[in-house]
């Protein structure tokens, strides 16, 4: 991957988009704010594969916020590669088009990683807005929609950070060969493999708990969203094991559980006049009953409960997604297994 020949100190931001016209409008505009506190030049890419219409809008936004608008391919990865071979600065800060910068998110960053030149990349906190919808309570308690996001508030060094908040050195960004443009899906697990392999080099990730982002609560608020996301977390979690299988872990799938009961049941059913059957839900409830259990709120009383086995159900989405990619990698032995974040012991602190 080739860049300018003249790099300048400064920030470039890229940002991926594909639709999500007045999401990214306000995106543009929370840059904009948060680059008139930077202490050095800021720069805004965004990569846009919409079609005509939103094209239109999103290059007229551009041209209303001072950012640059290219014309992009389908893949984030390819995107976001392309967003850096026109990027000017030797700074790079990914987000995303449903995000929002808050007014310091850049001053911060660039603060941070100047008095650390050991340091390859910063990643701050992605905070998702509180919807009043049910859904939404319901699924704040998993660790599956919004753990990744927020993880970095709790400081001390990553071996990966999500690409909604991450700001990277761009000679490390290069030197890995910047984000994998092939992938199982057009956008998930791309910014996981990036962080595998910059740690593995050797570089340095680290959190920077007061540089916010503020994730738009669209994608957190709907059976539709929630169900999207996790399905897909579950697919990009299987393409992430065939990349790194050193990463390799058992990981239960209740969905797969279920699967295999039926199967039983179903060789069983002449012997037992039917009965065997009764192994399906048995064995979906003790699933359900175990995941709902730990993620069940001391103190919430039945309404507490029904969340939490609400929150077991949905996140059920996430199994199926993981079974679908083993089949679709022809790896069914990916079936019960799981992508495990990090060597023992964690990145080198």
């Amino acid at each position: 991957m080739s860049g300018p020949e003249r790099i300048a100190p400064g920030v470039s931001v890229v940002v991926p988009v594909l639709g999500r016209v007045p999401s990214t409008e306000r995106m543009l505009a929370s840059l904009r704010a948060a680059a008139e506190r930077c202490p050095e030049p800021v720069e805004i890419i965004l990569i846009d594969d919409s079609g005509p219409t939103d094209a239109a809008r999103h290059r007229e936004h551009c041209d209303r916020h001072g950012a640059r608008y290219l014309r992009g391919p389908r893949h984030v990865g390819a995107k976001r590669n392309l967003g850096v071979r026109h990027a000017s600065h030797d700074l790079l800060l990914f987000t995303d088009s449903d995000c929002r910068a808050t007014p310091d998110l850049l001053r911060i960053h660039v603060a941070a990683i100047r008095d650390a030149p050991e340091t390859a990349g910063l990643a701050g906190p992605t905070i998702v807005e509180v919807s009043p919808t049910r859904v939404f309570r319901i699924m704040r308690r998993s660790h599956l929609l919004h753990a990744d996001l927020e993880r970095p508030a709790l400081g001390g060094p990553l071996e990966w950070a999500t690409t909604s908040n991450l700001l990277v050195r761009k000679d490390a960004f290069e030197q890995v060969g910047g984000f994998v443009e092939r992938s199982l899906l057009v956008a998930g697990g791309e910014d996981v493999d990036l962080g595998v392999r910059l740690t593995r080099a050797g570089l340095k990730l680290r959190s920077q708990p007061d540089a916010l982002v503020v994730h738009d609560r669209l994608s957190s608020d709907t059976l539709h969203t929630i169900w999207r996301r996790l399905y897909g977390y579950g697919r990009s979690e299987q393409w992430l094991i065939v990349v790194h299988p050193d990463r390799r872990a058992p990981r239960w799938n209740p969905v797969v559980a279920v699967g295999a009961s039926g199967a039983v049941a179903l060789a069983a059913a002449p012997s037992t006049g039917g009965l065997s059957f009764a192994l399906v839900p048995a064995t979906a409830a003790i699933a359900i009953g175990l995941r709902a259990s730990a993620r069940h709120e001391a103190g919430s009383g039945l309404r507490g409960a029904a969340n939490a086995v609400a929150c077991a159900i949905l996140e059920c989405s996430f199994d199926i997604g993981a079974a679908v990619a083993s089949f679709q990698l022809r790896r069914p032995g990916l079936l019960f297994a799981g992508f495990r974040p990090a060597p023992e012991g964690g990145p080198d602190a």
